[in-house]
């Protein structure tokens, strides 16, 4: 098995340590289908974690934490039904984890399984993610950045309200594809 350290010195891997998630340069959204054709998008703009570079790749993790509290849609009325019962129901379930179970991959795409909980439900999933860098700031601290993405089925996780239309199909579309962009800061130079 290819260490860290030797992937380090192939593809300028991130180098071993815990990485922040930089709330101001990370956005996690997520697209859905409205009546069947239009795509809606939205974002949480609560998001915390931590990447997680260990010696041994296999024992690398990431851990996401999205305030659903957060969730906009720029629409009012549709995001105050999406913190409700029928939905996230955030006054019961004020977060979406993410925690990673696994770590595949080489160069600048990886598969990251892990558990995705929505609603106080856990299920696996699996990430696909681009790995873009590594670079320094002007202050001086180092930074990553990292895109990801995913496909889930709502309905899995409990979120099942939905109007059946008139013509054939549904109002809210059962796929949603999740995405995140984010950059993470260095906390300890481990190199």
């Amino acid at each position: 098995m290819t260490s860290t350290k030797e992937l380090q010195e192939q593809i300028d891997f991130p180098p071993l340590g815990d990485w922040a998630l930089d709330p101001a340069h990370t956005v996690a959204g997520f697209v859905g289908r409205y009546l069947m054709v239009t795509k809606v998008f939205g974002k949480f703009k609560g998001v915390s974690g931590t990447i997680h570079i260990a010696e041994d790749p296999q024992e690398s993790w990431v851990e996401v934490s999205l305030d659903t509290t957060s969730i906009t849609t720029d629409h009012e009325d549709r995001d105050k039904h999406l913190k409700s019962p029928d939905f996230l129901d955030v006054e019961n379930h004020p977060t979406i984890e993410f925690r990673s179970t696994g770590f595949e991959g080489a160069g600048e795409h990886w598969t990251v399984p892990g558990d995705l909980t929505i609603k106080g439900e856990t299920r696996p999933i699996t990430l696909d993610v681009e790995y873009h860098g590594v670079v320094s700031d002007p202050w001086g601290g180092r930074r990553v950045a990292f895109s990801a993405f995913t496909e889930i089925n709502r309905e899995d996780w409990g979120l099942t309200w939905n109007v059946a239309l008139e013509a054939g199909g549904v109002l809210v579309g059962p796929k949603v594809r999740l995405e995140i962009e984010t950059q993470g800061v260095l906390q300890a130079d481990k190199e």
